[in-house]
């Protein structure tokens, strides 16, 4: 029986101004998932929605990009650090009511790194020698050579915990262990979140939670001022930031990502595969005014793939320092003809729209003329992500954590094949000592620079735009999640 309201008690309410929920929370986000499977895509869309709120890892990144213990509460590792044994969590379930033991952890550790894996981080797990439960609440991962950042790579979106019993459905009706519980999907529309009330460690604050899709700036905007969502996330338009900041209704958090906001090229593909065409199109971009143009001065410019706020980080913008006349002069010793016609697919993020004309710009300016292709997330996933790898150029940010691994992948969508870059990267992987660790990070570093793979732009920040008294969103995404488990409204 519905509970009836008087006229009287409404105008009141009217008249005082709109009210807030206390208990659900609307976020705003661009990017819509193909499906919310994070073991078997690499769209970080999918992460947005499910890290930590659905599923979880046996470690989980903090705020501040910390490790910190996940579904499993400590471990120890041996002393010639080829052993974890991880002791989990108590009396944790899996949403569907099924419980979650040491089995799972071996079947999601066993799937991800076999030979019919899919998911689109296997290396993470390439040292896994074998995955052994001990008991329902020990698992014993052995490694085939030592790694220290293997709690790391376990904290990935890519590495969390799923079940056997729901794993057929994962993809649209996916089942974890975390605060909240998936609720149902508008497909173009939204996805909706139940606080989980069996979770087994902190509830959640807040009692449902919905993703509203927006990928356009301009109904971004119109939705946070009509008050249609409570915060959006990754805020598209930084040119609106100002009014927002003025307005005593909202709050701006400005932040940053581990998005390398790259200009890909298609090394395995001509005029690509010449180092001196990658040289010459590093050389016609001017990094600031991609900034100022098309992220109205926020962000960081690059000269490598490596986050500048990592104390590893080496500043080698100078390699690739804005000289148009040296980029012509380097298409002339390629021997192209000009002008050079090449196809740049762009996505749908405002970064890689607005970025795109003003570098197509730039590059005309020197006698390479792209012809721009915009595309749907699902379609850039397809036919330049995935094995058709079918373009000249891309603008994407790479927002994974301590992702410059995946230049060692001759596979990848870059398509770069560079055996003492490969090399480097192996060495790094059974590498525990961190000095050690740190000169083969700069070493890395600089081959991508000196060999120009990419034409690497700026660090994507993060703008967040919310309603004031919403309070516990994470300022800085040092992994592309929407974390909302700490999130609530201030009373």
């Amino acid at each position: 029986m519905k509970a009836k309201i008087s006229a009287v008690a409404l105008a009141a309410a009217m008249a005082a101004g709109p009210v807030l929920a206390q208990d659900s929370l609307t976020v705003a986000l661009q990017l819509e998932p193909p499906h919310l499977d994070p073991t078997s895509a690499a769209a970080g869309a999918i992460d947005q929605v499910v890290y930590a709120n659905i599923f979880e890892g046996l470690t989980r990144f903090g705020p501040d990009g910390s490790v910190n213990p996940g579904l499993a509460s400590s471990w120890e590792i041996s002393e010639d650090g080829l052993t974890y044994t991880f002791h989990l969590v108590e009396g944790a379930k899996f949403h569907d009511g099924t419980d979650f033991e040491a089995t799972d952890v071996v079947f999601s550790l066993d799937r991800a790194r076999g030979e019919d894996s899919v998911n689109a981080q296997k290396t993470l797990f390439a040292g896994i020698e074998s995955v052994e439960a001990v008991d329902p609440a020990t698992v014993k991962v052995t490694l085939s050579a030592p790694d220290g950042l293997f709690l790391f790579k376990m904290a990935w979106g890519d590495a969390v915990i799923v079940a056997p019993e729901s794993i057929d459905d994962i993809k649209t009706a996916p089942v974890g262990t975390g605060a909240f519980t998936f609720d149902g999907w508008v497909q173009g529309d939204s996805i909706s979140l139940a606080k989980n009330p069996d979770y087994w460690g902190e509830p959640a604050m807040l009692d449902a939670a919905t993703f509203k899709y927006i990928s356009d700036p301009t109904a971004g905007f119109a939705a946070m001022m009509a008050g249609d969502v409570d915060a959006f996330v990754a805020f598209p338009a930084p040119e609106n930031l100002p009014q927002f900041d003025a307005d005593p209704r909202f709050k701006v958090l400005i932040g940053s990502t581990e998005g390398e906001t790259i200009l890909a090229m298609n090394n395995g593909r001509e005029p690509f595969s010449n180092k001196l065409v990658r040289e010459a199109v590093a050389h016609a971009i001017n990094r600031q005014d991609i900034i100022d143009g098309a992220m109205f001065g926020y962000g960081t410019p690059i000269g490598t793939f490596f986050a500048p706020h990592n104390p590893d980080y080496v500043d080698l913008t100078g390699l690739s320092d804005y000289d148009p006349e040296k980029s012509k002069a380097l298409l002339e010793e390629a021997g192209v003809a000009l002008p050079l016609k090449v196809k740049m697919t762009l996505p749908p993020p405002s970064y890689a729209r607005r970025g795109g004309e003003i570098v197509a710009a730039q590059l005309r300016a020197v006698g390479i003329e792209p012809e721009i292709e915009n595309v749907e997330w699902a379609q850039w996933l397809e036919n330049t992500f995935r094995n058709a790898h079918d373009y000249d150029l891309t603008i994407i940010s790479h927002t994974e954590p301590m992702d410059i691994n995946a230049y060692a992948n001759p596979d990848y969508y870059f398509q770069y094949d560079n055996p003492a870059f490969q090399d480097v990267m192996a060495k790094l992987d059974v590498e525990s000592d961190p000095a050690v660790r740190s000169e083969l990070l700069k070493s890395a570093q600089t081959m991508l620079a000196e060999d120009y793979v990419s034409g690497f732009l700026f660090e994507l920040p993060l703008h967040t735009v919310a309603k004031t008294g919403v309070e516990g969103l994470w300022v800085n995404m040092p992994t592309q999640a929407t974390d909302l488990t700490g999130v609530y409204w201030e009373k």
